[in-house]
């Protein structure tokens, strides 16, 4: 063989093991670059008026769930009875991110549906989705004792998400130290 002829052979073998590789991918599975890193600071206004701001920090020592949600959204709306259900079993704080949301639609909501939130953060302009890589609405993020980022699940929770990633994680950082990681 030639070697003017190695090249292009050389790129069409690499080019073949990259498509290969991409096929082994999940589709629906959305990478975060903030797995296993401290969660963003969040400091946001409290969704209810007359609520203290939510603050991030004030989250540290459990671990806990931030759920990034909108009246707007119908997959949302889907999986709330699994949160209100969550909330009411589960020993983790929920926290609300409401997105991009009118404050008066997302509070009617809230009292249509149930409310399982400790802390509604408001975030109006979409600021805080973008530094948590927000996708879309709905997503949760486990967050362990420590700040640090353990999940994030895009899209509407299920009971699979729910029995095989979800409450498995939690069970075990609950039992992790302070220190454990």
């Amino acid at each position: 063989m030639k070697a003017r002829h190695l090249g292009p052979l050389l790129l069409f073998v690499g080019l073949g093991v990259a498509l290969l590789a991409g096929l082994q991918r999940d589709p629906r599975e959305l990478p975060s670059a903030l797995l296993g890193k401290p969660l963003p600071v969040l400091e946001l206004p409290a969704l209810d008026d007359g609520a203290a701001p939510f603050a991030s920090a004030g989250m540290r020592g459990r671990p806990w769930l931030l759920n990034v949600w909108a009246s707007w959204c119908t997959p949302c709306q889907l999986e709330h009875p699994l949160l209100v259900r969550l909330a009411r079993d589960q020993g983790a704080p929920l926290v609300g991110l409401n997105y991009k949301d009118s404050p008066e639609a997302a509070r009617a909501w809230l009292r249509r549906l149930g409310n399982p939130f400790v802390a509604n953060a408001a975030d109006a302009d979409g600021r805080a989705g973008i530094d948590l890589g927000v996708y879309g609405v709905p997503e949760t993020f486990v967050i362990d004792r420590a700040g640090r980022v353990r999940l994030r699940h895009a899209g509407p929770l299920t009971e699979q998400v729910l029995r095989d990633q979800l409450m498995p994680l939690l069970r075990r950082l609950e039992q992790e130290g302070p220190g454990d990681a």
